[in-house]
């Protein structure tokens, strides 16, 4: 029996997908074992996003090969599907799998292992490719499922290689995503975050029904108590959409609305769809239908051009909205968009100052929404109990993904298991606690 060690790289589909992979391994008799201990065969499902990423990318081949110089390297994804020039001079890597091929990886890696020919790429045109269809049985999660409704992107940001790496918008048979979460409702998940490279999108390839429809039959689906979507585009949030989705109680008040920038000449430079007008009318409705739904987003500081003006236009426009949570990220050159040719590059030095004022406001915001819910009784998902200052204690989240804490009796096991708790104070900077 060989034994397989695989290593995840990215965002939350590629850890969907490096589960399928590892369940079909072991369904075919594989020994799973860590990443860091020695393997017959190393597969590291790689990520592009970013030239630091594809860096990230070639040390954990190398890595592996270092660990085992006998192993077989396996590199899969979306470093393989933008990076095939590079990978056919690197010695380490032995097989590279591109994407929509992952579901085919036994089949390939046996076919490499029976015959042990010179390293292969095997990668198709990713731009005109069908949905891969992937159904996982369970995750390595013990309440939270992530289910993957699409892949690809159509929206062709100018700082973004995605839709190269991943391709056009197609999305998941309705049923198979209902099939999928019936059975990770039977194997007791009582949350379901919906995930996607662009899930906005979903059914806009089918011309047929879209996210708002795929939400009501979900929520019909007996045992799952919470439907958490992941990143959305704010052209969603129609009044439409924002009234349809309110009306489903298993739907959690928490929303990612991707930003980037307050500054609508920012947006312009990375073709965004909308403005900062659209934007802030889509947070307007939710907090219309919602009571004050967690609003997150991801920001970029230093895009090429960006002025002290164009900064101080989005460091106002965050602090006009009010956001929970924001991910704050300096801008990385990709090579292979359009941003990476443009004029006005900002050194690393301009964009660590910026993002440094940005987190120092995130984190503000981020207090004061939590300190808002101190004194209020919220449902806990527990998830998993930790040991602070000699004391254990149940952790889990809010459906508003507010992470909070609740003294552990003694023998009790709370994980899984929803409860009603009272918020009264902080138990770290992240963490509020309950009262008992």
């Amino acid at each position: 029996m060989k034994s397989v060690a695989l290593h995840n790289l990215g965002c939350k589909v590629n850890a969907y997908e490096t589960d399928f992979m590892q369940q079909m391994l072991q369904e075919k008799g594989y020994k799973i074992v860590p990443f860091d201990e020695a393997a017959d065969v190393y597969i590291v499902n790689t990520c592009t996003v970013t030239n630091i990423a594809d860096r990230k990318s070639r040390q954990m081949l190398h890595r592996a090969k270092k660990k085992n110089p006998d192993a077989v390297v396996v590199a899969v994804g979306c470093y393989v599907q933008t990076g095939q020039e590079t990978l056919q001079k690197d010695g380490t890597v032995d097989l590279a799998i591109g994407n929509n091929r992952k579901k085919d990886l036994v089949e390939i890696l046996e076919a490499y292992l029976e015959n042990q020919p010179k390293p292969v790429i095997d990668a198709i045109d990713i731009a005109h490719a069908p949905y891969e269809e992937m159904t996982l049985k369970t995750t390595a999660e013990h309440t939270r499922a992530y289910i993957k409704i699409q892949d690809g992107c159509n929206q062709f940001c100018s700082y973004c290689i995605i839709p190269y790496a991943r391709g056009r918008v197609r999305s998941r048979l309705e049923e198979d995503i209902l099939k999928e979460a019936r059975g990770m409702a039977e194997a007791g998940f009582q949350e379901v975050v919906l995930t996607g490279i662009h899930i906005s999108s979903y059914g806009a390839d089918r011309g047929g029904s879209g996210l708002g429809c795929l939400l009501e039959r979900l929520s019909e689906i007996e045992g799952i108590g919470r439907i958490r979507l992941g990143s959305l585009e704010p052209g969603i949030v129609t009044e439409e959409f924002a009234a349809r989705i309110s009306a489903l109680p298993k739907v959690c008040p928490h929303f990612h609305l991707s930003l980037q920038s307050g500054s609508d000449t920012v947006l312009r430079r990375m073709n965004r769809k909308y403005d900062t007008a659209g934007y802030s009318g889509a947070v307007e409705r939710l907090r219309r239908y919602y009571d004050n739904p967690a609003i997150t987003t991801d920001v970029i500081v230093g895009f090429p051009g960006e002025t002290e003006e164009e900064f101080a236009q989005t460091e106002r426009f965050l602090r006009q909205v009010g956001f929970y949570e924001m991910h704050i990220f300096k801008y990385s050159r990709r090579q292979g968009t359009q941003a990476a040719a443009m004029e006005g590059q900002l050194t690393e030095a301009e964009k660590a100052v910026r993002s440094e004022r940005l987190m120092k406001l995130e984190q503000e915001m981020s207090h004061a929404y939590r300190e808002a819910f101190l004194g209020k009784t919220e449902e806990i998902l527990f998830e998993e109990l930790i040991r602070k200052e000699g004391k254990a204690y149940w952790v889990g989240h809010t459906p508003r993904y507010l992470k909070a804490a609740r003294e552990a009796s003694q023998g009790e096991n709370m994980q899984n298991r929803i409860a009603s708790c009272r918020l009264v104070s902080f138990l770290d900077r992240d963490i509020l606690l309950a009262g008992n």
